[in-house]
């Protein structure tokens, strides 16, 4: 079954344009090309995020970008995902735009409780939050360190890892508000990796530089360190003792397109989690799509203390 396919082979998109502000321009584009195992998506919302924002500086002309949608979906993808189903997706390009072809097992309902706006906040970060987590094998009773805490990933992994039961040190950006982190959840919050003395089970880094050959020193003899970014753009140095000598630590690295699982399942639950008040997306601001050069410039200044939600229809 189909819902009101698309009557012409063009729909809008933001594509890439070098003389555009932000390198960025809503354009006519032929529709996407829907492969056996995809389905279509009249979409309404989409999320940015940190690494759509460095990728675009060196995307060639006419690109699509973007990971994030929710939106309509136009064909059945299942018996219980039918032509008309609000869905929430992740692809890796192409969500920038009126329509986007998806993976079946890449999207979830969303459910009526929440809006396209609240939902679309979740897949990249939340994602890339929870299955770090998973990665690093957080449980009940662990001391967790987040770095770049006050991020759209850091933000989730605070609010998951608090709710495994795991004992959360959060370090944030200069100014950011550290009761609003405390109150997702964290124990301590710090604004200087010098501030931290303790050990940990798992940390979950994506500063990079000198916060990750620092942090490198604080892992506990069998503790795991999940590295997924790099922030700061710097190299990083340690001294390798800091990890061997009477450890079995673990260092891993993670990318989130990379990871073999099927995305669906994992946003059916972020999305049941939304709807039970267990987590909250904090969407710092909600802009329709024209604006997008605007929501990279406040991405870029980090003048956003959350997500950044654009809107393709009312």
């Amino acid at each position: 079954m189909k819902h009101s396919p698309p009557a012409t082979s063009t729909m809008r998109a933001l594509a890439v344009s070098p003389e555009a502000p932000g390198r960025i321009a809503i354009q006519d584009v032929p529709m996407p090309s829907v492969q056996p195992e995809e389905v279509l998506v009249e979409v309404h919302a989409i999320s940015l995020n940190r690494g759509e924002m460095r990728a675009l500086r060196a995307a060639a002309a006419g690109i699509i970008p973007g990971w994030d949608f929710a939106g309509v979906l136009m064909e059945d993808a299942s018996d219980e995902l039918t032509a008309g189903s609000r869905v929430l997706g992740i692809v890796e390009h192409g969500a920038w735009a009126e329509m986007v072809a998806v993976q079946r097992d890449s999207i979830a309902a969303i459910p009526d409780e929440l809006t396209f706006a609240q939902a679309a906040a979740l897949p990249t970060a939340a994602l890339t939050a929870l299955r770090t987590l998973r990665l690093g094998e957080t449980g009940l009773g662990d001391h967790v360190l987040i770095t770049g805490a006050s991020g759209g990933v850091g933000q989730f992994a605070v609010q998951l890892a608090a709710r495994a039961g795991a004992m959360v040190t959060a370090l944030v950006s200069k100014g950011t508000d550290a009761e609003a982190i405390r109150a997702m959840g964290a124990k301590q919050v710090v604004s200087n990796i010098e501030q931290v003395h303790d050990r940990f089970d798992v940390i979950i880094e994506s500063v990079g530089g000198h916060v990750l050959g620092r942090t490198l020193s604080m892992l506990d003899p069998r503790g795991r360190l999940v590295a997924f970014g790099n922030s700061s753009d710097e190299p990083s140095t340690f001294n390798v003792r800091d990890v061997y000598n009477g450890a079995l630590v673990r260092i891993l690295g993670f990318e989130l397109f990379f990871d073999p699982l099927p995305f669906g399942r994992d946003l059916a639950k972020l999305l049941e989690l939304m709807v039970q008040g267990a987590l909250d997306p904090h969407v710092a601001a909600v802009l329709p799509w024209d604006e997008m050069a605007v929501a990279l410039d406040r991405l870029e200044n980090r003048a956003v203390g959350g997500k950044l939600i654009l809107t393709m229809r009312g």
